[in-house]
Order: structure tokens, then sequence, then C-alpha cells
């Protein structure tokens, strides 16, 4: 468990670690720099680098938690991989599903390994558990069919990074949306009308919207836009302004914990 940086989150928790490439959102994947990192430094968590690795000792953490939590589900990881036990993945559902005080946060690439799970009643939805898939460009958009079609009481995107436009996004059944550009030394640039884009697109199908970063200083048309400063109280990498404005909303539930703008 660890405090997070990410501004829709408050704590990431890991009961497994290590992934593979499996779409252009994938090429800089930061888990994979921080793993190799993590092993350098002597972390034992992170022995096998980035080979994919189950940690049952995790499992307890958020049993330990004494007050309401909000928590991205592997960080460092996809729990829905494809060598991932389903037996262990239920283990970790169990655990989700036995802390309703804290709302959990997980994301996939994998959302036909999700959706065949759901089909097959695998998975025990409580409504504290939040599924999203992430979605970087036009050539992944099924997976916002495969997450649609599950019974997840709560259901979002991650279109981050995002690599191109998507003009066309069916929001039906999706109860929240997060966008933000690439960030690092090698990031693809995200352009302003892409966001744009999205933003209008959530304001016509009622979804809430939250733009968590342009990725880089470079990104960013608005050059005088506060956040970019790190000492800035809300500061994202490259800014998160978008014209003149914080977009930060949540899902419209009752139960939740987060940085707020």
């Amino acid at each position: 468990m660890a405090k997070s940086s990410i501004e829709w989150t408050q704590m990431t928790w890991n009961p497994t670690t290590g992934c593979n490439k499996i779409s252009a959102g994938c090429k800089f994947c930061y888990a994979l720099t921080m793993s190799k990192r993590l092993k350098a430094m002597g972390q034992k968590k992170y022995k096998n680098g980035f080979k994919l690795t189950v940690h049952t000792d995790s499992l307890n953490i958020p049993y330990t938690w004494k007050s309401p939590k909000t928590v991205f589900v592997n960080s460092m990881s996809d729990l829905f991989h494809k060598d991932i036990p389903l037996d262990y993945l239920k283990e970790v559902f169990r655990v989700m599903n036995e802390n309703p005080q804290h709302t959990f946060q997980i994301l996939t690439k994998r959302g036909e390994i999700l959706e065949d799970y759901d089909k097959r009643n695998e998975i025990n939805w409580t409504p504290n558990i939040w599924m999203g898939v992430s979605v970087e460009d036009d050539r992944v958009t099924d997976r916002i069919d495969h997450l649609r079609n599950t019974n997840a009481k709560i259901k979002f995107l991650s279109l981050e990074p995002l690599l191109g436009p998507l003009p066309d996004l069916n929001l039906q059944n999706i109860d929240w949306v997060i966008a933000g550009g690439e960030s690092g030394f090698k990031a693809r640039p995200v352009k302003k009308e892409w966001i744009i884009e999205i933003k209008d697109q959530c304001r016509k199908q009622k979804v809430p919207f939250f733009f968590k970063q342009w990725g880089r200083p470079e990104f960013n048309e608005d050059k005088n836009d506060p956040t970019i400063n790190a000492k800035h109280a809300y500061h994202a990498k490259g800014g998160c302004l978008l014209e003149g404005r914080m977009y930060r909303e949540l899902p419209k539930v009752k139960r939740i914990s987060v940085k707020a703008a």
C-alpha cells in the first residue's frame, strides 16, 4: 500500500505486480520503468522485476486501514491478465467485498477476459468496486463494449495516454470518463481538440468528466496555466487546465473521498 500522486485516487494496492505490453498505450509503460527501478533498489516485492507475480501477503492489507480509503488496485499490473489464476483473482475480489468502507478502482486493458469472467459469474460485484478500462485510441474502443456488458456497479473509462481522437464514444451505461496526455521523456503529444471533443461528448451524454493532465508543458497551449508549477496545490504533469478551468468531476455516488478541485 502506498499513497498515490494520481489525481483521481488516494492510494494504491498491488496484490499482483508485473505485466506485458499488448497495445500502443503500453509503449512507455510507467509500471515497467518503476519496477526496474524498485528492483535495482532491492525492493523485495520487485525481485522479479516486471515478471507477473502474485503477492498473497498483500491480501490482508485493506483490513488494516482504519478509515475509508479510495484505492487504485494494481497500479503496477493488470488484475485481468490471462496468467493470473482465476482463484487468486476471486480472492482479491473477496477482500474488496469484505471491505465495503473502502472504494476500490480497477483498470484493465484486457476487457475480453473481464467480460468472460463476468458472464461466467466468477465475479462478485459490490457497490464499492469501480471497474474501468483503458482506451488510448480508436483501435481499442471494443474494450468499452466489454466493460459495458459487465455487471459492475460503477463503470469508468481511462482515456490515457490519449494517442488520438475518439469522436464516436458510446457512453451508454458508463459512469465516469478520465482523460489525459502521456507524460515522460518520450511522451507522444496529445491535442487540445481531442480533449475538447471528449469533454463535449461527456456533456452531451451526461457523464462526469475528469481531465487529469496534459502530460508535458509543451502539449499545453496555455503557457500561463498555473497548475504547470510543481508548487501549485493542483499541479499535474504539464498542467491540467482546459480552456481556463479544471475538470475534476466524479461519478454520482455518495461514498467517495478523493482529491477534489
